[in-house]
Order: structure tokens, then sequence, then C-alpha cells
């Protein structure tokens, strides 16, 4: 939203003619400055809706990213290398498949915590 109204800004800025300039506006500024006059009045009610529904939804976006956060953390640090996936799959029951590529090698298994851990006799 903050990209669609600085670009806007910056375009109506571009359009006005300068008021340094003692000539009057050509037929192309003045209509580059009526399009972009229009054109901001048209997004007007459309941007002040946004931010609407920015302000209502923004108490349970945030509610629901530190709620799913911690475990979204988690599965992003397990998997080393996400392009060897193919895209999240959702089944008729709801359930999320994310499937390994069929031509990528197989990652040879991680030693267990049993076999990392070196023992001592005492």
């Amino acid at each position: 939203m903050k990209h669609i109204a600085a670009v806007s800004l910056v375009s109506l800025a571009l359009a006005t003619p300068l008021q340094a300039q003692d000539d009057p506006p050509s037929l192309m500024e003045r209509g580059a400055q009526l399009f972009f006059e229009g054109l901001m009045e048209e997004m007007s009610p459309a941007l002040k809706d946004m931010a609407k529904l920015m302000e209502e939804a923004g108490p349970a976006l945030q509610d629901f990213m530190t709620q799913i956060g911690p475990k979204l953390r988690g599965v992003l640090e397990e998997v080393e290398d996400w392009s060897v996936y193919e895209a999240p799959e959702v089944l008729p029951n709801g359930d999320v498949i994310i499937r390994r590529k069929p031509d990528v090698p197989e990652i040879p298994d991680a030693p267990s915590q049993h076999e990392q851990t070196p023992q001592i006799d005492l």
C-alpha cells in the first residue's frame, strides 16, 4: 500500500508544472496532471478501505504470527534445502503434503543422537 501511495505522489509531483516556469503548462503536461489527479481521486476510497481493513485485521494477524511463528521457525530450521521439494499439496481432507522431488538424490541419514554422543566408561 505504501508503494502505491508513493508512486502516485511522485507521479503527481512530476506531472505538476514547476512554479519557476513562466510558460503556461502544455497540453501534455495539463493532460498528465488531470490524469494523475483523477487517478488519486479514484484510488482514494480504495486506499481508505484498505487502511481500515489493515486496522481490523492487524491484531488477528499479529496473534496468528505469535502462535504459529515458533512452529514455523522450527520447520524452517529443520529443512536444509527447500529446492528439493515440490510445492505443497492440500488433500481433500485438509492435510498438507510436501513431497520430495523424484529426481533428487537421497540424503544420507543423519547419525542418531546415540551415535553422536561419545561413550564414557565408568
